[in-house]
């Protein structure tokens, strides 16, 4: 156990601080739903009553803002009474999964302002500012990876502590349970929750991740839009695909395609009142109309559908996906706060104020146990080189294949080697 001991203690040291930062903003995400609504109010509900216009007119009620040759990216019509449709356009200025809003009175073609919004999610400024914070994007292309080291390390934090809290409890029956580690066993199955959710949708892991899903044929399915069947499919609800497009290779449709479009869909199986209408890039695809309600029950059924004979071309139905790529859309959407509603975003706040408590209380725990003065505590390799041969080689095996599925699970691991070498080289 001294080599666990001392493992987690470096994760602690090192990877505690980039923990701690995804549980604050992670759950300032989760606890603001309700505050963007009210905060750009103005923008999402409307107090006008009376039968919608046709999408044509509201769409020419937006151009005639942005100009009729701006890019339509998307179309997402007024879920119900009292809301605003949402005009998407391209902007090249801004940033990758990102969008121009046009906001519009679907009774009196108002335009009620404009806005950046971001992925499939539709969020605003507040929460995507929080978005980038949680993610990492806020501090740049490298920043990115923070929150993918965390995810990387959460998991073995967590079952080491679990670990070290049965052997204490074996050697100190009758001793005092501590708080870090109580708690940090309350917290384990959510602990292993947002480390795999985390890793499913990150950068480096999740490409490798998407590749082993791939290898066992538990893809998610995607949507056909090929008009002539030689182009590739593409996936409809990855949560972060939905970027920018290149204005330069698109054509600006006629905005009365979108209620022939939307009518055709909705005749063959698309219900959700959350739907978005995605026009084609170009004339070899097909347009979507896709369900975007993330909530439970989930509904993100889609067609294609050709604009010239309104023809559907393919359709995704979720019920008919595979087991394993419902429990990752369920389990994605379950870490965003959706899944459930409010229930959703109470336990992950709940557990957000658990897992900082968590690491506050660790380093408490660390200073008040500080060695007053230098001691020879081995180094990693010096501990692990004391394991029996066939435990050392496993682990070696283990850590190997950890590093390659996810790879700053080994930049990680190399670093704290680093520092503990040299750490070790200062007390001699």
């Amino acid at each position: 156990m001294a080599l666990l001991s001392r493992l987690h203690f470096y994760l602690g040291v090192f990877i505690g601080p980039f923990i701690l930062l995804a549980a604050v903003s992670g759950t300032l995400y989760v606890l603001t739903p309700q505050l963007e609504n009210r905060l750009y109010a103005h923008l999402l509900f409307t107090n006008t009553p009376g039968t919608p216009q046709t999408l044509e007119q509201q769409i020419y009620a937006a151009q005639r803002i942005v100009g009729f040759q701006t890019p339509i990216i998307a179309v997402r019509p007024a879920s119900g009474e009292g809301h605003s449709t949402r005009i998407m356009f391209s902007d090249p200025t801004l940033k990758p999964g990102e969008n121009r809003a046009l906001f519009i009175n679907p009774v009196s073609l108002d335009v009620l302002g404009e806005s950046r919004v971001y992925g499939t999610s539709g969020i605003l400024p507040l929460r995507m500012t929080i978005s980038y914070l949680h993610s990492g994007t806020l501090f740049g292309s490298f920043g990115r990876y923070y929150s993918e080291l965390a995810a990387s390390w959460l998991w073995l934090a967590a079952l080491g502590g679990l670990a070290l809290r049965v052997a204490h409890k074996r050697k100190n029956k009758n001793g005092r349970p501590r708080r870090h580690a109580s708690l940090g066993t309350q917290l384990l199955p959510l602990l292993l929750f947002f480390s795999a959710t985390g890793l499913t949708w990150s950068q480096l892991a999740g490409e490798n991740i998407a590749q082993v899903r791939q290898w066992l044929d538990w893809r998610t399915p995607a949507l056909n839009t090929a008009l002539d069947k030689t182009a590739s499919p593409v996936d409809a609800h990855q949560h972060h695909s939905h970027h920018g497009s290149d204005a330069k290779t698109m054509r600006n449709p006629w905005p009365g395609l979108f209620d022939g479009i939307l009518l055709q869909a909705q005749l063959n199986g698309i219900e959700a009142d959350k739907l978005e209408i995605r026009p084609s890039l170009d004339a070899n695809h097909a347009w979507t109309v896709s369900e975007i309600d993330r909530s439970w029950p989930t509904r993100i059924n889609a067609v294609a559908i050709d604009p010239a004979s309104f023809k559907i071309l393919d359709r995704l139905e979720f019920e008919r996906f595979p087991l394993i790529a419902k429990l990752i859309r369920w389990g994605i959407d379950a870490h965003m706060g959706v899944l459930f509603g409010v229930v959703n975003q109470l336990l992950l706040a709940l557990f957000g104020v658990g897992l900082c408590t968590m690491i506050v209380w660790g380093y408490l725990m660390w200073w008040r146990r500080r060695p007053t003065r230098v001691n020879n505590v081995p180094s990693l390799v010096a501990l692990w080189r004391t394991l029996p041969i066939g435990i050392s080689v496993s682990l070696v095996i283990f850590t190997a294949a950890c590093a390659v599925l996810i790879p700053l699970f080994g930049v990680g691991l190399i670093l704290m080697l680093l520092a503990d070498s040299l750490i070790n080289r200062k007390k001699r």
